[in-house]
Protein backbone atom coordinates (compact mmCIF):
# COMPACT_ATOMS: atom_id res chain seq x y z
CA UNK A 1 0.00 0.00 0.00
CA UNK A 2 1.53 3.38 -1.27
CA UNK A 3 1.12 5.88 1.69
CA UNK A 4 2.78 9.44 -0.15
CA UNK A 5 5.19 9.72 -2.94
CA UNK A 6 7.83 12.16 -3.40
CA UNK A 7 10.02 13.36 -6.22
CA UNK A 8 13.68 13.35 -6.94
CA UNK A 9 15.37 16.94 -7.45
CA UNK A 10 17.83 17.23 -9.68
CA UNK A 11 20.63 17.81 -6.45
CA UNK A 12 19.61 14.21 -5.83
CA UNK A 13 16.99 15.41 -2.69
CA UNK A 14 13.59 14.57 -1.58
CA UNK A 15 11.28 15.95 0.87
CA UNK A 16 9.51 13.26 2.93
CA UNK A 17 5.51 13.82 2.67
CA UNK A 18 3.86 15.20 5.72
CA UNK A 19 2.12 11.61 6.59
CA UNK A 20 5.38 9.59 6.10
CA UNK A 21 7.42 12.34 8.72
CA UNK A 22 4.06 11.67 11.37
CA UNK A 23 3.80 8.13 10.89
CA UNK A 24 7.87 7.84 11.56
CA UNK A 25 7.45 10.70 14.35
CA UNK A 26 10.43 12.26 13.10
CA UNK A 27 10.77 16.47 12.16
CA UNK A 28 13.89 18.96 11.35
CA UNK A 29 17.10 17.35 12.27
CA UNK A 30 15.99 13.94 12.18
CA UNK A 31 18.04 11.14 11.01
CA UNK A 32 16.58 8.81 8.49
CA UNK A 33 18.25 5.31 7.75
CA UNK A 34 17.76 3.69 4.65
CA UNK A 35 18.08 0.06 4.42
CA UNK A 36 18.30 -2.60 1.55
CA UNK A 37 16.33 -5.43 2.17
CA UNK A 38 16.27 -7.88 -0.80
CA UNK A 39 14.96 -5.91 -3.84
CA UNK A 40 13.48 -3.17 -1.74
CA UNK A 41 14.64 -0.21 -0.04
CA UNK A 42 13.29 0.48 3.71
CA UNK A 43 13.33 4.17 5.25
CA UNK A 44 13.29 4.10 8.77
CA UNK A 45 13.91 6.55 11.76
CA UNK A 46 17.55 6.19 13.10
CA UNK A 47 18.35 4.95 16.42
CA UNK A 48 15.75 2.83 17.13
CA UNK A 49 17.76 -0.45 18.14
CA UNK A 50 16.64 -2.41 20.97
CA UNK A 51 19.19 -3.66 23.86
CA UNK A 52 19.31 -7.17 22.28
CA UNK A 53 20.49 -5.70 18.73
CA UNK A 54 23.14 -3.72 20.27
CA UNK A 55 24.48 -6.79 22.26
CA UNK A 56 24.42 -8.66 19.02
CA UNK A 57 26.39 -6.39 17.11
CA UNK A 58 29.13 -6.23 20.46
CA UNK A 59 28.94 -9.79 21.28
CA UNK A 60 28.43 -11.81 17.73
CA UNK A 61 29.83 -15.17 19.42
CA UNK A 62 27.85 -14.89 22.41
CA UNK A 63 28.31 -13.14 25.96
CA UNK A 64 31.39 -11.88 26.88
CA UNK A 65 33.77 -14.15 29.45
CA UNK A 66 33.64 -11.04 32.03
CA UNK A 67 32.32 -12.13 35.23
CA UNK A 68 29.10 -10.29 36.63
CA UNK A 69 31.12 -8.36 39.21
CA UNK A 70 33.34 -7.10 36.44
CA UNK A 71 30.84 -6.15 34.42
CA UNK A 72 28.78 -4.51 37.14
CA UNK A 73 32.04 -2.40 38.23
CA UNK A 74 32.49 -1.26 34.62
CA UNK A 75 29.09 0.19 34.56
CA UNK A 76 29.64 2.10 37.87
CA UNK A 77 33.05 3.70 37.14
CA UNK A 78 31.54 4.99 33.00
CA UNK A 79 28.29 6.49 35.08
CA UNK A 80 31.08 7.63 37.66
CA UNK A 81 32.62 9.76 35.07
CA UNK A 82 30.26 10.47 32.82
CA UNK A 83 28.83 12.10 36.07
CA UNK A 84 31.25 13.87 37.76
CA UNK A 85 30.96 17.55 38.39
CA UNK A 86 32.98 19.89 36.07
Amino acid sequence: MIIAQSKLTAQGQISVPAEVRKRLGVGPGSTLEWDEQGDQVVVRRAGRYTSEDVHRVLFPEGAPAKAPADVKEGIRTYIRKRHAHR
